[in-house]
C-alpha cells in the first residue's frame, strides 16, 4: 500500500459542514490538510471554532492564498452557486486536483433544473459532463475515473445507505417502500433566515 499522502484544501471551513469534514481529515492516514479556507476569521486557528479538532492544522487563510501546483484534493463546502464558479476557474488549468462539492452544485445534470429547485443560473454547464453524483460507497469502480464528485444531502443519503443493500440482496421488495425523512436545525447551515428564527422553531 502506498504511503504518499494526499496533499488537501478546503474551501467554506468553518461552517457546520466544513468543520465535520475537517474533524474526519485529520483521522484519516493518507491527508495531509495545506490549506483551510474562509471568508471571515484569517490567521486564526481552526480549533477555536470546534474542540473535537486536535491536530495542528495551518491557521485559517483565504482561498486565492491557494498554491493549486501543491494540491491533489480540493473540497467546496460552499453555498450553492459558488463551487461552480471556482472549478469552472482551476478545472482545466489544474489537470491533476480532484474536486469534491459538498452543496448542489453539480447534483442535477440538466442546468434548466437546477436553476429552477435552485433559483440560480449554472455558471459551470460545460462542466457537469465531467462530474459525478452519487454516494461513494456504490460507485467504487467508476469514482476514480471523474475529476468533479458531486456528493448527495442528507435525505438522499440516509434514504439509500439502508435501502440499496437491502434491496441487492433482495431482502425487501422495491414496492410499497415508505420514507419518513426529517431535517434537523443544522440542515440550514450557519446563514440565518427569519424562517429559522426561535419562534419559528420552538418544539418544531
Amino acid at each position: 500500500m502506498s504511503l504518499k499522502k494526499l496533499n488537501v484544501g478546503i474551501i467554506g471551513a468553518t461552517g457546520f459542514v466544513g468543520l465535520d469534514l475537517i474533524n474526519l481529515l485529520c483521522k484519516h492516514p493518507k491527508i495531509s490538510i495545506k490549506y483551510i479556507c474562509a471568508q471571515k476569521n484569517i490567521g486564526k486557528n481552526i480549533i477555536s471554532f470546534d474542540k473535537r479538532i486536535k491536530k495542528k492544522l495551518p491557521p485559517i487563510s483565504q482561498y486565492k492564498n491557494i498554491d493549486f501546483k501543491k494540491l491533489d484534493l480540493l473540497f467546496l463546502s460552499l453555498p450553492n452557486g459558488e463551487a461552480q464558479k471556482i472549478i469552472a476557474k482551476k478545472y482545466f488549468k489544474f489537470k491533476h486536483i480532484k474536486f469534491i462539492d459538498l452543496s448542489a452544485d453539480f447534483r442535477i445534470t440538466n442546468p434548466n433544473k437546477y436553476q429552477k429547485w435552485y433559483r440560480l443560473k449554472h455558471k459551470a454547464p460545460k462542466l457537469i459532463k465531467y462530474s459525478k453524483y452519487s454516494i461513494s460507497e456504490f460507485i467504487k469502480k467508476d469514482i476514480k475515473d471523474y475529476r468533479i464528485i458531486s456528493n448527495p444531502g442528507c435525505y438522499p443519503t440516509s434514504i439509500q445507505l439502508p435501502l440499496i443493500p437491502l434491496l441487492k440482496e433482495k431482502v425487501i421488495k422495491l414496492h410499497n417502500i415508505r420514507i419518513d425523512s426529517k431535517s434537523g436545525f443544522s440542515g440550514a447551515g450557519k446563514q440565518f433566515e427569519l424562517k429559522f428564527n426561535f419562534k419559528n422553531l420552538y418544539s418544531s
